[in-house]
C-alpha cells in the first residue's frame, strides 16, 4: 500500500514539473529589421526624389502610393514582429516611424481632397504644424536612444536635418514662394545621406540573416 501512494505521488508530481513546459510558448525568432528597414528605405527613396524635383516639388501626391501602402505598413509590421520579440527600443522606433508615414500619407490625401476642411490661409500653417510636431518628436528619438550603436544616431541626426529645411522650406513659402525649392532639396539632399545610412543598415541585417557577420554599427554616444 505505502509502495502504491508513493507511486502515485511520484507520478503526479512528475505531472506537476511537466506543466510550465507544456504551457511554455515557443518564442518566435527573427530579426524585424529584413522587413522595417527595406520599407524604410522605398519610401524614404521616393520622398527624396520628389524633394529634389524628380518629380515636380508641388506634386505632393507623387510618392503618397509607396508610402502609404508599402512604408508605412511595413513599418507597422516591423513594430509589431520586434514587440513579440520583447525588441523594446526597436518596436519604438519602428512604430514612431509607421506613425510618421501613415500620418504624412493622410495629411497629403486629406489635402489633395479637401478632408479636413482647411482654407488656402490655414494649409500652409497646418503643414508647419505636421512638420514641427514630428521634428521635435524625432529630436527626443534620437536623444532618448543615444545609448544605441553610432550608426542609428547618424540616421535620426539626418532625418532631424531633412525635416528641418523641409520645415524652412514651408515656413518661407508663406512669403515668397520663390524661396521655398532650394531648401526642399537641401531637405532631400539630407533625405538620401540618412538612405545611405539605411542601406548600410540593411546590408548588415541581411549579412547576418543568410549567416554571415553583422556589420560594425559604431560606438554608441554614450554607453
Amino acid at each position: 500500500m505505502k509502495e502504491t501512494n508513493m507511486a502515485t505521488s511520484s507520478s503526479t508530481a512528475a505531472e506537476i514539473e511537466d506543466v510550465p513546459a507544456r504551457n511554455t510558448v515557443a518564442v518566435p525568432l527573427g530579426d524585424p529589421a529584413m522587413i522595417g528597414v527595406p520599407t524604410f528605405l522605398i519610401g524614404s527613396l521616393a520622398l527624396a526624389l520628389n524633394l529634389v524635383g524628380y518629380v515636380d516639388q508641388g506634386t505632393t501626391g507623387a510618392p503618397i502610393a509607396i508610402i502609404a501602402f508599402a512604408t508605412g505598413i511595413g513599418q507597422l509590421i516591423a513594430a509589431i514582429w520586434a514587440a513579440s520579440l520583447a525588441q523594446n527600443a526597436v518596436a519604438s522606433i519602428f512604430a514612431i516611424f509607421s506613425g510618421f508615414w501613415i500620418s504624412y500619407a493622410a495629411l497629403v490625401f486629406g489635402l489633395v481632397h479637401g478632408w479636413y476642411g482647411l482654407t488656402a490661409a490655414t494649409t500652409i500653417p497646418t503643414v508647419k504644424m505636421f512638420l514641427l510636431s514630428w521634428l521635435i518628436l524625432i529630436i527626443i528619438l534620437t536623444l532618448a536612444t543615444l545609448r544605441l550603436p553610432l550608426a542609428f544616431t547618424a540616421l535620426f541626426v539626418l532625418v532631424d536635418l531633412a525635416l528641418v529645411f523641409v520645415l524652412i522650406a514651408y515656413s518661407n513659402l508663406s512669403k515668397a514662394a520663390a524661396a521655398n525649392s532650394g531648401d526642399l532639396r537641401l531637405g532631400g539632399i539630407f533625405a538620401f545621406g540618412f538612405i545611405l545610412v539605411g542601406v548600410y543598415l540593411f546590408f548588415g541585417a541581411a549579412s547576418a540573416a543568410t549567416g554571415g557577420k553583422p556589420l560594425p554599427l559604431g560606438r554608441p554616444v554614450l554607453k
